[in-house]
């Protein structure tokens, strides 16, 4: 099964955030399948690769609880039902 998630990049006390598509049973800084966006919490900037991520979701590809929120703010899920 495939899922959307974090991989932490950067210092500590200065963490950003990649957004994966990577298989369950990889750990958090596993080799990801694709790369399908960038998340900044301390400025609070993202940047998303959509079609990648719509094709990605209409392939059965869960999102975590995190990235949901991420993707729910930038009306992903909204587009997603549009394309069905």
């Amino acid at each position: 099964m495939v899922k959307l998630r974090l991989k932490r990049c950067g210092r500590k006390q200065l963490a950003t955030y990649r957004i994966v598509a990577i298989d369950v049973e990889s750990r958090r800084e596993g080799r990801a399948l694709r790369e399908v966006g960038f998340y900044n919490p301390i400025k609070d900037q993202t940047s998303l690769n959509v079609p990648a991520i719509l094709h990605l979701l209409e392939k059965g590809a869960q999102p975590t609880e995190t990235v949901h929120d991420i993707l729910a703010k930038a009306r992903i899920f909204k587009q997603l039902q549009a394309n069905l």
